[in-house]
């Protein structure tokens, strides 16, 4: 039998259904997939179905998961010839990228270069504004509160201070007043600082009704550039995002090709290489759409957008890693119908999404025609407190919108978990409501809503 040609054994650095989502795509392309896994993971499902687990640390994710260089070592003495970060952790770490390419790793994700310019806020929004696409009108770097107090009092109020180089909520506050502001200031600053060791703050327009549109984007090492549609992420609580669909049900065709269009030039003028996915806000009032944010790496929520194209996204990273030209043109690419994805988390909502960690005394996942779940659980599983508190995806592709939420609801009572706390009712009581099947949600909606009218886990039981 031939060797295959290309890369051969991947490390996995990472955990939880990510991890599982990798391992699976190397399954599909004949490579094989060692799992580097913390004590707390040694059972995990990844551990379980990977060709190989290395044990990299103790279950503090700083001493495991954190660690680049036990990585690096690990990845080497496997024998492996590439690493996939997933998300989160190392995932948008320029330094991890070199490290491994140091040791002749391949980096299954942008260069360094690329993760450095796009991961610095300031720098992507000047690129954005170079090429004509709209950003939100703010400052650059703001270095102290007297200079955001100079701004409010220019510009006005509310405004947003921003992390320059996070995301995911950190180092983000929204400051309604002029008082508001020396606190503000003070506390995104060091959030920030102990996020990502850099505390640079920026300013923008607060922005009172937004939704929250991202185009996933493809780019091989040759050049070719596509996109696989957009993705509408407005349900979410403090900047994180719990409910996902593709397409967006607020886009007309216009405005979707404009936006398209907007990520794709982007990323072919950063000469972006890999997944990529292109955040913008879309002010629901004045229909104006803004850039927001490059994530350099996979996303969480890229199932749904698999569902509604049929494109692989995971394995499409692991081939242009490779050096392999993209096996999808933009002529491919068709939306066809709708998906909806739903994270569930080991949480209780009505007492402020506290986790919930403890063993899966029943787990008993839907399944069906149109019906997808991501999990690293089974039934006995430990949930530990270690991590995000994510245990599972279940994303449902349906014919149209109406019944994708019609087929997301039934898929989610049929959800049996026992042992721990979760975020299921809490998604079937967003899909029951009116705002949602209308289409009214915005980024602030779940905060100042829906939590506000009085959830209840007994209401969706």
């Amino acid at each position: 039998m031939a060797e295959k040609a290309g890369i051969r054994r991947i490390f996995v650095a990472n955990r939880g259904e990510i991890a599982v989502r990798v391992i699976q795509a190397c399954r599909k392309l004949g490579v094989e997939a060692v799992v580097g896994v913390s004590d707390a993971d040694r059972e995990s499902l990844a551990a379980r179905i990977a060709d190989r687990a290395v044990c990299i640390g103790p279950a503090p994710a700083a001493q495991s998961y954190l660690k680049m260089e036990t990585i690096v070592v690990a990845a080497k003495g496997t024998g492996c010839d590439a690493v996939h970060p997933g998300y989160g952790f190392l995932a948008e770490r320029a330094g991890f990228q070199r490290l491994c390419a140091e040791h002749g790793l391949t980096f299954v994700g942008p260069a360094a270069s690329a993760i450095e310019a796009m991961g610095d806020k300031l720098q992507a929004r000047r690129m954005a504004a170079e090429l004509g696409i709209p950003t939100v009108p703010g400052t650059d770097h703001v270095e102290s509160a007297q200079r955001a107090l100079e701004f409010g009092r220019q510009a006005g109020y509310p405004f947003l201070l921003k992390a320059s180089a996070g995301g995911g909520g950190r180092g983000m506050r929204v400051v309604r007043t002029a008082e508001e502001v020396p606190v503000a200031f003070n506390a995104a600053s060091a959030e920030a600082r102990a996020a990502f060791g850099d505390p640079t703050l920026y300013i923008e327009r607060f922005i009172e009704r937004a939704r929250h549109v991202e185009v996933q984007v493809m780019a091989d090492t040759l050049g070719n550039v596509i996109h696989l549609g957009e993705r509408d992420c407005s349900t979410q609580r403090r900047h994180q995002k719990l409910i996902e669909e593709a397409p967006s049900p607020v886009l007309d065709e216009r405005l979707r090709a404009r936006i398209a269009d907007a990520a794709v030039r982007l990323l072919r003028h950063a000469g972006y290489v890999s997944a990529g996915t292109v955040e913008f806000i879309l002010d629901a009032d004045t229909r104006e759409f803004y850039f927001l944010e490059v994530n350099t790496r996979i996303q969480v929520e890229h199932p749904v957008t698999e569902m509604v194209t049929g494109a692989d996204i995971v394995a499409e990273q692991i081939r242009i890693a490779e050096g392999a030209p993209l096996s999808l043109a933009q002529s491919d690419i068709s939306i066809r119908g709708h998906a909806i994805e739903c994270r569930i988390n080991a949480e209780l909502p009505e007492q402020d999404f506290m986790p919930s960690p403890g063993r899966l005394a029943e787990w008993r996942a839907p399944a069906g025609e149109g019906i997808r779940v991501d999990t690293h659980c089974y039934p006995g599983y430990f949930v530990p407190p270690f991590y995000d508190s994510m245990i599972a995806k279940l994303i449902v592709h349906g014919a149209d919108r109406t019944s994708a939420i019609s087929k997301l609801s039934r898929a989610l009572a049929g959800f049996t978990v026992g042992g721990v706390q979760t975020t299921i009712p809490f998604h079937q009581a967003v899909l029951a409501h009116p705002d949602f099947a209308q289409s009214r949600v915005t980024t602030r909606w779940v905060e100042e809503t829906f939590m506000k009218q009085g959830f209840a886990r007994e209401r969706a039981t």
